[in-house]
Formats: structure tokens, sequence, C-alpha cells
């Protein structure tokens, strides 16, 4: 498997339009070949932003790397530079390689 994680530092006060941005977009993800889950995470308020982390599960990096050059994605961020003013910084991406996974017995 492998994790694709952006981290933002979103500015005291526009959490809510934040938030907002990211429910009504059209993320695409759902129909994208290897796409296994994706959860918007919010971390704890600092001195000058709060924390929020995008993570996305993917089979595999080629799944990742082809949604990266599709139609799909280009559609899912469509706009997503005219948010700036709510960012306290540029999003930062990080991604891993499942190293051990483990699950719940179900």
């Amino acid at each position: 498997m492998y994790l694709t994680m952006n981290r933002f530092k979103v500015k005291p006060g526009q959490e809510a339009a934040f938030e907002a941005v990211w429910k009504a977009r059209d993320s695409q993800l759902p129909s994208v070949p290897g796409f296994i889950s994706f959860h918007l995470m919010k971390g704890p308020a600092r001195e000058g932003y709060t924390l929020y982390a995008s993570h996305t599960l993917w089979q595999n990096e080629a799944a990742f790397q082809d949604w990266t050059k599709s139609e799909a994605f280009r559609m899912a961020h469509r706009g997503a530079g005219g948010h700036g003013d709510l960012y306290a910084g540029p999003p930062e991406l990080e991604v891993f390689d499942a190293v051990q996974s483990l699950a719940m017995a179900g």
C-alpha cells in the first residue's frame, strides 16, 4: 500500500471555510483505479494556525501517479488555488510505502 498525506496550516478562524471547501469538492476518488480510502483530519490549534492533514491510501505508488496525471485529478483540483486566504503557508506533501499492515479482526 501507498499513503499520500498533505498537511495544511489553516489560519485561525478559517477552519469552517476550509472544511466547507473540502466537503463541497467533487473529489473523483471513488472512481479512480487503485484508490482505497481518503480521510481529512483536523489536528491541534497552534500559534498562528490549525493543523489539518489529508490521508489518501492507494494500492501502490503507480495508482497514485496515474491519478495525478488523470483528467479526474484536474477536475478534483480545479479552482484549488482560489482559496489561498485560508492558509498560513503552502500544503506539505508526504508519501509513504507500507512496511507493515495490521487490521481489526472482523
